[in-house]
Order: C-alpha cells, then structure tokens, then sequence
C-alpha cells in the first residue's frame, strides 16, 4: 500500500536513532548507518505516498526489516544499559510493534486458514482496514499513527523512568491486542485469489474461540487488574516510598486479582457482548469492581489488620480498574464508530430530525452490514439544536443547511425520522430531492397485532 512501508520504516527508524545516540557523545556506527539508511528512505516516500508513481519490492522491504532486526541488538551504548534487560527487550519491541502485529496476524490468520504463510495475499493490516471502510491513505494513516505511539513508548522507556513509561507501555500493548482481534474478525479467503475483503464471521477459529467462550476476556481481566493495582500504587507512592511499599504491592496482588475476578463472574461481567456494551454495562463493570475492592479489603483486613497497607490505594484501584475493564468492552463500538465515521465510498445519509426517532434511524443505519452508510450527521428545524451532538453526529442546521447539502451534491440520501414533521415541509424537499436524484425515505415504526390461529385455545391479550 502506498507509503505504509517506507513510512513505518523513518517512524521506526527515527526512533532507534534516538536511543542510539541517547548518552553518546559522539554517534556510533551503527547510528551512522540508520541515518544513511533513512535518508535513503526519505528519497524514496517522496516519491511512494498516495498516489505512488515507484513502488518497494522485496528487495527493499527485506532489507529494511533485516537492518531493523540487526540495530535491535544495539539499541543504547554502553554496558549498563545493555545490563537492563527491560530496555534491550521491550523497548525495540513497541518500535517495531506494528511490524510484528501484521507479521503476526497475516501468519496465524494463513496458517488457521489452511493457507501456507508465504504465499501473498490482500489479508494484511492494511488491507483488512481498506475492507472496513477506510481509504488507501486513511489505513496508511492509522497504521503511521499506531507506529508513532509505539515509537514514542520506546524512547520513553529507554530513556525516562519506568515509573510511568512501563505502565503505558502495558495499556498499549493491551490496545493493540483488541485492535488485532477486531482485525481478525474481518472475513477474508472467500475465494482462491482472496480479493474478496468483507466483513462477517471470524476466520480464524482461535479468535472465535477465544471471543465466543471468554476465555481472553478473563486473560485480559487479569492483565487489566494487576495494572490497575501496579498503577495505583504508582499515584499513591513516589520513588522511594513505592520501593518501600513493593513487598505491600506483591502479596496483596493475588487477593486484589482473585477477588476482583470473581466478583466479575458473579455479577454478570462476562455475560456481556462487546459489540452492544452501553451504560447499563458500565454500571454492571462498576458494580463489580466496587465488590472485588470491597472483597480485598475484607481478605487484607482479616489477615493483615490493614498494618503497612494503604486504604488510598483500594479506593484508586476501584476507578483504575472501572476505567479500564469499561475502555477494553467499549473497544469494539469505538473502533467501530471511527471507521463508520471515515468510511470511504459509502453512501451519505442526513437524518431529518434530531429527537429520539432521530437516534433510533441513526442506531439503525450503524448497524446494518448491507449497505455500506456514512451518517453525516442531523438536520431539525428547532434552531435551539442547531449546534448540538446526537450520539456524537452534530445538528447541522434546519431545512436551508439541507437544502445546501442537497444542491451541493453532499448527499445521497435524506431519512425522515419523525410523523411529527409536517407533510408541508417534506413536500417542497422531496420535489428537490426527485431533480437531484437522491433518495429520501421516512421511518415508520409500530406493533401489529398477532391474530390467533383457527381452533387455538389461547387469547389475545
């Protein structure tokens, strides 16, 4: 895909020379060679960005991969850096993160597919991102960004103090494991050439799984809650109190870990789905981890009399681990809504009506999986509204700003969402509609009754 290589490649190598020189009072060898290497690479996206007129073959990608794999060895000078094994590891790891993320996604998804691994096909990151609804430079964008993050994180852990580079780094990596999975969701190999990218049910069976039985959302509730708790502690404590504090930090984490767990079976966390959470979820994330703390401090109390301990950090844990369980269940609808939201090529809808009809043609128009639809956003004619957000979509004006998106040609299609709109106002709109030829439709909602079969004993209430 134009500029996704290359540019990854100067993120990712910008960020090596970085820790390259950090400490150095002169450059080292290899920092000379990764600021000939980028230059080179610079050149070559000049003239490879949307819409690319040469293009990097094997011989270029590989090239660049195997030089980054190399530097990785060498990431900071000295002795005492290389003695840290933290930085040596996990720091080139979160540059090169969405490198291995594709690496990784586009093997196992072959792999489970019954695809050898290294036979091409449209079912990288990329791809699977132009699938969803996003343009060729949009993915590109995404992509560029998520290296940034990653690149950032890097540096900030092998140059800043762990204290709060290590947990940012553990929130990122627990983001791009639910960005991959909703990748993963993303239905490819329909056909031998696998041109066909939509999206559907799961391809690969261990996602499914994994998804479908709830297994990796306690995996990830594991993860979640030790963050928090680690977390807490950091915001409770500073330097050399949370040192002093770490024994503390270690044996509580199992009953902190436990208690939250089960209190999250036994209020109904994991009978949720992903793609429908709401407030009502929410609440039920909250409630259960207001009775995992409570649990723990019961368990610390009756062992420990609460000597050495700090209540504080009960009561941080608490937001800590509702902010981040609720971000992990909301992920899918978030990810969702920005692609709805930047879809390339779909069809353009306004909604007339900005009340609760409005939301309701909005939440259906988002969920349908027939048609490709871009909400643009509401149009009313109580000029208080003008201005406001429905579900995120702003009111845009009344009938002169839908007159203007009509004439324009910013439009493909009007909803009607509400009776109460006069048929004197939709009149004149529908005539301007006919010239333009663009669509306008009106919702119609009601409950019919059902008639009892001949020679039924039951009634009909």
């Amino acid at each position: 895909m134009d500029g996704l290589c290359a540019g990854i490649a100067m993120i990712v190598g910008a960020a090596f020379l970085i820790n390259l020189t950090s400490g150095s009072a002169a450059p080292p060898l290899e920092a000379r060679y990764l600021a000939m290497l980028l230059g080179a690479t610079a050149g070559f996206l000049v003239y490879n960005v949307y819409p690319a007129s040469i293009f990097m073959g094997d011989s270029g990608s590989l090239l660049l991969g195997f030089s980054f794999a190399a530097l990785t060895l060498t990431t900071a000078p000295g002795a005492q850096a290389r003695s840290n094994v933290l930085t040596i590891v996990a720091a080139p790891v979160l540059v090169l993160l969405i490198p291995i993320l594709d690496t990784t996604l586009v093997t196992v998804s072959r792999w489970l597919s019954g695809r050898s691994a290294s036979v091409g096909g449209r079912d990288h990151s990329s791809h699977r991102l132009v699938a969803i609804g996003l343009s060729e430079r949009a993915a590109v964008a995404v992509l560029w960004l998520l290296a940034a993050i990653g690149g950032l994180l890097g540096v900030g852990l092998h140059r800043i103090s762990e204290t709060w580079s290590l947990p940012a780094a553990l929130t990122f990596l627990v983001a791009i494991g639910l960005i991959a999975v909703y990748l993963a969701r993303i239905r490819v190999y329909e056909g031998e050439d696998a041109k066909v990218l939509r999206e559907g049910t799961v391809t690969p069976l261990v996602v499914d799984f994994m998804y479908k039985r709830r297994v990796a959302e306690v995996l990830l509730d594991l993860l979640l809650v030790s963050l928090a708790y680690y977390a807490a502690y950091r915001l409770r404590f500073e330097g050399e109190d949370f040192m002093k504090n770490f024994n503390s930090l270690r044996n509580t984490l199992p009953i902190v870990v436990a208690a939250q767990l089960i209190a999250f079976f036994a209020v109904g966390v994991y009978r949720g789905v992903w793609r429908y959470f709401g407030l009502n979820d929410a609440m039920v994330v909250a409630i259960g981890a207001l009775s995992g703390s409570a649990a723990a401090l019961v368990a610390i109390l009756a062992s420990t009399r609460f000597i050495s301990y700090s209540r504080t950090v009960f009561a941080i844990d608490f937001f800590l681990v509702v902010g981040l369980v609720t971000m992990s269940r909301a992920s899918f609808r978030l990810i969702g809504d920005f692609v709805q939201r930047r879809r390339h090529g779909a069809e353009r809808v306004v909604i007339y009506g900005a009340g609760d009809a409005g939301a309701l043609v909005a939440r259906e128009l988002l969920n349908r999986r027939d048609r490709a639809i871009r909400v643009l956003g509401f149009v009313d004619d109580n000029p208080r509204t003008h201005g406001s957000r429905v579900l995120g979509y702003r009111v845009l004006g009344g009938q002169e700003a839908l007159r203007g998106l009509v004439w324009s040609a910013r439009v493909d299609a009007i909803v009607i969402s509400s009776r109460a709109i006069p048929d004197a106002s939709v009149a004149p709109l529908a005539r301007l509609c006919a010239e333009r030829h663009i669509t306008i439709s009106r919702l119609r909602v009601g409950l019919e009754d059902v008639l009892t079969p001949p020679g039924s004993d039951a009634g009909v209430a």
